[in-house]
């Protein structure tokens, strides 16, 4: 039986029909909500076509929207490369032995975690700005990076966590008894694991990253938000061009998902071993068994190694039957 077939009966035929009419009412619904929004946008004159003719025109996009879009990228990229580096450094830090190393990284972890990002946002582009000289483009950037960083650097330590805390005690007792260290245990066995494992919650927080860049808006960053308001003001389509943005978001969001589906992919791929293990050594070193299998693999490794022994010394077998 099926782990499915115990954890979830399967659907009768009056479930299936409520689930089809609850579809059914769920897809009508958006429908409506759909036409609803559309019909206020006729009602209000915002499908005009001279409100949609300017984003037919290059201009419009090399001078606003492309720009924009430049920004926002730059400043997700930087701060995935520094938030994926932070979360990993306080990530194992809070897993470390050391236990005052642990409590420092757990104390950063959670403040900025609770800190709000456009508060950490305004208050480094302020200091920036006026305590440090910096000019005000580059105070901007580096606010927003910095904030992004600190922020989604922390909820990824919390993932590194998690990730490493969720594995099989099997993996770890596994690195130990091969004489290796907790942190060089952590380093080359748990640590792969957990990062494969949280890999879709690490892709959803690089997507939270892109979006919560718009909050540089606040801070004069010229992202993409600051370049539809721009362009809005200009040809007096606020509306049709935060569209056009939030369509966007939504294009660059969904090719994040498809890049992150088939990274998962890859990685599966190659974490399967060629040929189940033959000897103690090769089901430690190579995972031929499954975590809670791990000692069944080496007592079964230890008696074929025996039975061979035995057939090749006649005398010591005769010896050891004795």
């Amino acid at each position: 039986m099926s782990a499915q077939a115990v954890l979830f009966d399967a659907p009768g035929p009056k479930a299936r029909r409520r689930h089809l009419i609850l579809t059914i009412l769920g897809i009508l619904l958006a429908i409506g909500v759909v036409g609803a929004f559309v019909w206020r946008l006729y009602d209000t004159a915002q499908l005009e076509p001279q409100l949609w003719t300017p984003f037919l025109q290059a201009s419009t996009w090399t001078q606003y929207l492309l720009p924009g879009l430049w920004s926002t990228l730059q400043a997700a990229l930087v701060s995935v490369v520094f938030a994926i580096v932070f979360g990993l450094i306080f990530g194992m830090g809070r897993l470390s032995q050391i236990k005052p190393l642990r409590w420092a990284c757990g104390v950063v972890v959670e403040f900025f975690r609770a800190v709000p990002v456009l508060l950490m946002m305004t208050f480094l582009f302020f200091f920036m700005a006026r305590n440090v000289g910096m000019p005000g483009a580059t105070a901007s950037f580096w606010a927003v990076v910095i904030g992004l960083t600190l922020y989604n650097g922390s909820v990824i330590a919390e993932l590194v966590r998690s990730g490493v805390h969720q594995l099989p005690k099997g993996q770890g007792e596994a690195g130990l008894a091969v004489g290796l260290t907790p942190a060089q245990t952590l380093r080359s066995i748990q640590l792969p694991q957990a990062l494969t494992a949280m890999l879709p919650a690490l892709m959803s927080q690089l997507v939270v990253i892109l979006k919560d860049s718009a909050l540089g808006t606040a801070i004069t960053y010229p992202e993409l938000i600051a370049a539809a308001r721009q362009l809005g003001s200009r040809h007096g389509n606020v509306i049709a061009a935060y569209l056009v943005v939030g369509l966007i978001f939504v294009l660059i969001n969904w090719l994040l998902t498809i890049a992150a589906g088939r990274v998962e992919q890859f990685i599966n791929r190659r974490g399967h071993t060629a040929a189940p293990a033959k000897t103690a050594t090769s089901a430690l070193v190579q995972g031929g068994g499954a975590p809670g299998e791990f000692g069944a693999n080496i007592a079964d490794a230890v008696e074929e190694e025996v039975d061979d022994w035995r057939e090749r010394h006649p005398r010591g077998r005769r010896a050891a039957d004795e």
